[in-house]
């Protein structure tokens, strides 16, 4: 079996994911209008500069801290309710292509982002894709988030996750694809046979070209039908569900196997 592992954010995503969801958590109370435009800011800075480590450990901190004492099913009822209106426009029509073509040649596909779960599980239900690896944070007895991280998707722990979950899957990592925008991932395009790099940073750019990668430009976002909408939505809140139980473990299987297969333009 060959397998397929897209990062998230500014791969399948033109922007990062928990900021683009600051407006939402601030209408629904739980974060401060100062909150909003300093995320704002993190969010140009993340656009125009790129993801690197320190950057991502100063909004881990920064999300662990402003997330303590959140109750988890408030914050699944927040991405679910704004995955369609929010995140659904962000999504690069040739990502969506790629897992189409992906699937259609037999290989099984996985969202592995840095991220929440909370929030890399839904996505990988609206997509259709057949796992996710998402980073996740520690929950009480009264179901609210303490400010620790059980697991962080990130770096060498995203190689560390990927392996566990090609052994568990069978799947031959030398002929397998990865996709990602950010150098921090070269650890997880350098575990398979085809990285393919994804409106790369800087960094990544230069050791693309020097490698001889693939080097792919997304730039189209699309909405997606009203009607698939409303029916994969259905499926999300399921997804929410498993995880508000704590049943699903960090290799999540998606409820959606498949969706309607786009054109290619």
């Amino acid at each position: 079996m060959e397998g397929v592992f897209f990062d998230l954010d500014k791969t399948v995503i033109a922007r990062a994911s928990m900021l683009a969801l600051g407006t939402r958590f601030f209408q629904e109370g739980l974060i401060t209008r100062r909150t909003v435009v300093r995320s704002l800011y993190a969010q140009t800075v993340y656009k125009y500069l790129g993801a690197n480590e320190r950057r991502l450990k100063r909004l881990e901190n920064a999300v662990l801290y402003l997330t303590q004492g959140w109750e988890q099913s408030m914050v699944l009822r927040v991405v679910s309710e704004a995955l369609g209106e929010i995140i659904t426009p962000l999504i690069y029509r040739e990502a969506m292509e790629l897992i189409d073509l992906h699937h259609l040649a037999g290989r099984k596909v996985f969202l592995v982002s840095a991220s929440p779960e909370e929030v890399v599980g839904p996505m990988a239900s609206f997509l259709g894709v057949d796992g996710f690896i998402g980073s996740r944070s520690r929950v009480d007895d009264e179901g609210k988030y303490t400010g620790e991280l059980v697991f962080y998707a990130y770096g060498p722990y995203k190689v560390e996750a990927i392996a566990t979950l090609a052994e568990t899957e069978a799947i031959d990592l030398a002929n397998s694809y990865a996709y990602s925008d950010s150098y921090t991932d070269i650890p997880m395009l350098e575990m398979v046979g085809h990285p393919i790099a994804v409106n790369p940073d800087r960094v990544l750019t230069k050791v693309a070209r020097d490698r001889g990668w693939e080097i792919l430009e997304f730039k189209e976002t699309t909405k997606v039908s009203r009607p698939y909408l409303v029916r994969t939505l259905r499926n999300v809140g399921l997804v929410a569900i498993v995880l508000a139980g704590g049943t699903m473990p960090f290799v999540g299987r998606s409820i959606v196997r498949r969706r309607r297969i786009h054109q290619l333009n």
